[in-house]
């Protein structure tokens, strides 16, 4: 029976791949990928190569009134009928800045819109619309360790503070600087754990929420930010590394990922998932009274969008 699955961040990368491996080894998969007007349209045509079935929905995941009106679409495409059932989302999308002042037409800080809110307008805008069993995969990071072994002293660790701080530009020391961009980024990962457990505390049973991480993937477009020396090293240098323990291939990342979303990978709801295995995230990442915190500021900032 055909199922669809909605999912974020699809057109490179690991993404890519995993799109790629979640229509092959799954038919019944009707797949709608979001992604920009200027692109979408492309993106699901060479994905539906091989009579793979490939909607997608046009939003800039960098305004939050642009990631309501898609999630609304899709609400209403599911209940007019031209979708079959939800069965998944995966928001895979995510961004890394120079620095830790890029504001987005909302007000916000861009990091912290892409890579937890704009999750946050998915998931709750169609949370009534999954037929179970169904399940939400967030793409996290290693990062949220915030130690060498984890993060080979490429990315500083987290540094929290109320959602509300760090939904505005500005949240951390020097934040014109490049370690204040990648801090955003490993905090908005954090985030996204606390987040993966609101939603598998506060979600209807059958809808599993798991978070995903990758490992360090050097190739992707997640550097596309950077300064041209540090893209060239991502490009050209960094994908060696794939040859070691220390990072993961674009492929290999790829497939760990369609595991989880297929369901290949076992995982209950609130798991985090290190590559192929279930594993235990940061000390840090289990502190239910900033999950409750993050989760009822989360929900204050997008009010507006939710009840659209």
């Amino acid at each position: 029976m055909k199922y669809t699955i909605v999912m974020t961040g699809a057109s490179r990368g690991i993404g890519r791949v995993a799109a790629e491996q979640i229509l092959r080894r799954s038919p019944d998969v009707h797949l709608l990928v979001v992604a920009r007007a200027s692109s979408g349209a492309q993106l699901a045509a060479e994905l539906a190569t091989g009579g793979h079935t490939v909607a997608h929905v046009p939003a800039d995941l960098g305004s939050l009134e642009s990631v309501r009106q898609a999630a609304a679409e899709i609400r209403d495409r599911l209940d007019r009928g031209d979708l079959p059932p939800l069965r998944g989302f995966v928001g895979n999308a995510g961004i890394q800045y120079t620095d830790a002042l890029t504001e987005g037409p909302d007000g916000l800080e861009s990091t912290f819109t892409v890579n937890v809110l704009a999750n946050h307008v998915f998931v709750r805008t169609l949370q009534d619309r999954f037929a179970v069993p169904a399940r939400i995969v967030i793409t996290v990071s290693d990062t949220h360790f915030g130690d060498f072994k984890h993060n080979m002293g490429m990315v500083p660790g987290p540094v929290w503070k109320s959602p509300d701080v760090l939904a505005r530009t500005g949240a951390f020391p020097k934040p014109h600087t490049t370690a204040a961009g990648r801090t955003a980024y490993s905090t908005s990962k954090l985030a996204a754990i606390y987040l993966v457990h609101e939603y598998a505390r506060r979600l209807p049973a059958g809808i599993d929420a798991i978070a995903y991480n990758p490992g360090f993937v050097p190739g992707t477009g997640l550097a596309r930010n950077a300064d041209p020396v540090s893209r060239f090293a991502m490009r050209r240098i960094m994908p060696m590394m794939t040859l070691t323990p220390f990072a993961t291939s674009r492929s290999a990342a790829g497939r760990y990922l369609a595991d989880v979303v297929l369901g290949t990978t076992a995982a209950p709801t609130g798991s985090y998932v290190d590559r192929a295995r279930t594993a235990r995230s940061s000390d840090e990442s289990y502190d239910p009274r900033r999950e409750s915190e993050l989760w009822e500021a989360a929900e204050r900032t997008t009010a507006r969008l939710l009840k659209s």
